[in-house]
């Protein structure tokens, strides 16, 4: 069987599904770098999100409250980030791995207290889930998110909140000289990144799937990192890389038992899994030095009295 042949709308409607999470954290990550904050705690926020919202959806049997769970946890951890970057100064790339690697163990430990089982959360009734459309094949989430996207990009180019943010990550002595609090402009950036890439998150464990599982998000921070590069910090490119990564994992997902080697055996599904991953290494090799980033990006702000 040729790889064309596992292209079709079951395709590209999973592309739309897996693409989804990623599109969320990216836009989250679009606020904090285009502020100066570099957000390598993407992935840690998403897994907050995702073991919030699969708690207290299953606590509460209502997915839109379990959401709104998930955006509170992104919004508090995403707020302890921006005190040790901003206020503190910490180096944010160590400070955002801490963050990942904290959510990496912290909710096992809750998990395993509260459910005794560190692996996973029990599974969510199929009518707590997020709400599905068109046959049962898209999701809420994946409808608000393309909604989203132009939202960000009219707050992004149209708004004086919009235009203060970029001025902020580009040069912040100069939009502090022009009377904005650069910190205070920062902290909110931060914070906003936190809700997104929880949103995110939440949609992974009540929606494309019904429980948490550990380390559910799989490096999805680290992707959407990588769109958010291969996008140059623009929204709408943005949505397109995102688009591009979901459409090769599900790809991915397609290809497994279907390719042969030559000799007629299966491509090994190891390797046909890390064709997201290894795409991901390219696009962060071969388009960093291409993209130009906010020029103030990973540069703590020192007022000057």
């Amino acid at each position: 069987m040729k790889i064309w042949d596992v292209i079709n709308l079951a395709l590209l409607f999973s592309a739309l599904r897996l693409a989804t999470p990623l599109i969320f954290a990216a836009l989250g990550g679009l606020f904090s770098e285009r502020s100066g904050v570099i957000n390598i705690a993407l992935e840690g926020l998403m897994l907050a999100g995702a073991f919030t919202a699969a708690v207290a959806t299953y606590q509460l049997h209502d997915p839109f409250l379990g959401l709104l769970c998930a955006m509170a946890a992104g919004a508090v951890l995403a707020l302890v980030y921006a005190v040790a970057c901003i206020k503190f100064q910490a180096d944010q790339v160590v400070t955002g791995m801490a963050i990942n690697f904290l959510m990496i163990g912290l909710p096992a430990l809750i998990s395993g207290a509260v459910y005794d089982s560190s692996g996973s959360t029990p599974q969510i009734d199929k009518v707590d889930q997020l709400p599905l459309y068109f046959n049962n094949e898209i999701s809420i989430a994946t409808i608000v998110v393309f909604v989203l996207v132009p939202v960000v990009w009219f707050v992004l180019y149209k708004t004086p909140f919009g235009l203060r943010l970029r001025a902020v990550g580009e040069n912040p002595e100069a939009a502090d000289a022009a009377g904005v609090n650069v910190m205070r402009l920062r902290y909110i950036a931060v914070v906003i990144s936190g809700i997104l890439a929880a949103a995110g998150g939440a949609y992974l464990s009540t929606g494309q799937s019904s429980l948490f599982t550990r380390n559910m998000t799989a490096g999805r921070g680290f992707i959407a990192l990588a769109a958010l590069i291969l996008a140059k910090w623009r929204p709408v490119q943005v949505l397109v890389a995102c688009l591009f990564f979901g459409f090769t994992e599900a790809l991915a997902i397609q290809m497994q038992g279907v390719i042969k080697m030559p000799s007629g055996e299966d491509v090994p599904v190891q390797f046909i899994q890390m064709i997201p991953y290894v795409l991901t290494i390219i696009v962060l090799a071969g388009f960093i030095g291409l993209s130009r980033a906010p020029k103030a990006l990973g540069i703590p702000y020192r007022k000057e009295n």
